[in-house]
């Protein structure tokens, strides 16, 4: 247990990933992960800070907490830091008028942003909405301007539902990257700006925070990158592999939150 003092010490803040390590969505909503409300709960009372990080794209900010407030969490708006609102002042603050490739569950996210005429694309998780005729319609807005923007909530590979693991906004993001020449835009996690937006609204240092979640990459990589320690979770996404992965390692490895508080509030803040 020295070793997790050591890891721990000092930290004041948490930031939690929601997909995979609060629940995992799904028919009816989704289901809570064991331990999960309990552990939320408990952080919650104690000293330590807390904000929700999430790459969710298919759910507006006040979708997803309704979601989470009724499988028991306890978590409000003003406490999630969410891809969609980030984007729109993005697109506010350069003049961009986006071609929305996005889910339906999120579009009211960008109903104060002009869509008129547009001249980037910004692209989401949009579920069954990434069809050929879609894509290409993306496709054809990017190639036809002098300079391409395409924006893109998140980088995920793929994320898990109850029904098993689903492809996500990542790789329909490199098909346009490919398709059009470009780099994509990266609003969301692993994203250093979106870390430094959810530091901020805790009024901490990077040093001074945690991040758990359950992908590899784009929780602990990017949160590492920014200054910030890392657990992964053995929840959502996870994969044995990933505990060997070459280029990322977590500070901790724990097999669910409940775990990860269970140590946090042991060690942390001393």
């Amino acid at each position: 247990m020295d070793a997790w003092g050591e890891r721990l010490a000092g930290v004041r803040g948490v930031l939690l990933d929601i997909s995979g390590v609060l629940y995992d969505g799904g028919e009816g909503g989704g289901t809570p992960i064991a331990g999960s409300v309990e552990a939320v709960a408990r952080l919650k009372q104690s000293r330590l800070k807390v904000r929700f990080c999430t790459n969710e794209s298919q759910k507006s900010r006040g979708k997803l907490v309704g979601l989470l407030r009724r499988l028991g969490f306890d978590i409000s708006e003003g406490e999630v830091t969410a891809p969609a609102p980030a984007a729109c002042l993005i697109l506010k603050e350069r003049g961009l008028r986006p071609h929305l490739l996005v889910h339906d569950g999120v579009r009211s996210e960008f109903e104060q942003v002009d869509t008129s005429n547009p001249n980037c694309v910004v692209i989401a998780d949009a579920g069954d909405g990434f069809s050929y005729q879609n894509m290409n319609k993306a496709f054809q807005v990017l190639v036809q301007l002098e300079k391409p923007v395409l924006i893109s909530l998140g980088k995920g590979r793929y994320y898990k539902e109850t029904s098993g693991l689903m492809l996500d906004v990542g790789a329909y993001m490199k098909a346009l990257e490919y398709a059009c020449g470009i780099e994509a835009e990266v609003v969301g996690k692993p994203s250093p700006e979106f870390f430094k937006s959810a530091l901020q609204e805790m009024g901490l240092e990077a040093h001074q925070a945690i991040m758990i979640g359950d992908d590899i990459v784009g929780d602990v990589g990017g949160a590492q990158r920014c200054g910030m320690r890392a657990l992964q979770v053995r929840t959502g996404k996870f994969r044995p592999s990933d505990e060997h992965h070459p280029e990322v390692k977590a500070d901790g490895y724990v097999d669910n939150l409940a775990e990860a508080v269970d140590l946090l509030l042991q060690h942390a803040d001393k």
